[in-house]
């Protein structure tokens, strides 16, 4: 684990359960800045989405999220 969460691909993903919601994780490194408002969260290293309910589960915006920052 990486983080104190678990982390995937080399630490370019990870999935943290917070009392409210869900975040799922990405290293934004190399990332454009029109890439980068595809996520949520202030980090400078790595940026997420977050999931509050499953009506928020959006599996095409995820996949989309995944090929971006996998392709590095």
């Amino acid at each position: 684990m990486k983080w104190g969460v678990p982390a995937f691909g080399d630490g370019l993903f990870y999935i943290v359960a917070i009392k409210e919601h869900v975040n799922l994780g990405f290293s934004i490194e190399g990332l454009t800045k029109e890439e980068l408002s595809l996520f949520d969260g202030g980090g400078k290293t790595t940026k997420h989405i977050r999931i509050k309910s499953l009506e928020d589960l959006n599996q095409s915006r995820i996949i989309e999220l995944l090929e971006l920052v996998g392709k590095r």
